[in-house]
């Protein structure tokens, strides 16, 4: 299942600068490795803001929750999360 999910970053001012550089380089690394594993298929930073855009293709509902709940940056994220399906003029799925 393929999902678009926009996440907002809101790091506290006051976040102790260790905790943040720990918490940020964790993100990453996870990031990463969802990533090299297919799960994570896309990720876009949005221009001007500490946002992005990712694409994210697992097998259900829970899987994605168990991700994104997973994420070391998760409890200074909002997010909008958008079920996707094939559109029926995609040239790439037409026969």
């Amino acid at each position: 299942m393929l999902y678009a999910v926009k996440m907002d970053v809101a790091i506290p001012r006051d976040l102790d600068p260790e905790v943040r550089a720990d918490t940020v380089a964790r993100e990453k690394a996870y990031s990463h490795e969802l990533q090299r594993g297919g799960e994570w298929a896309h990720i876009w930073r949005i221009a001007g803001q500490y946002s992005n855009i990712s694409i994210f293709d697992v097998t259900d509902n829970e899987r994605l929750h168990e991700i994104l709940w997973n994420l070391p940056l998760f409890p200074f994220m909002t997010m909008e999360i958008t079920p996707l399906a094939q559109h029926p003029s995609d040239i790439a799925v037409q026969t």
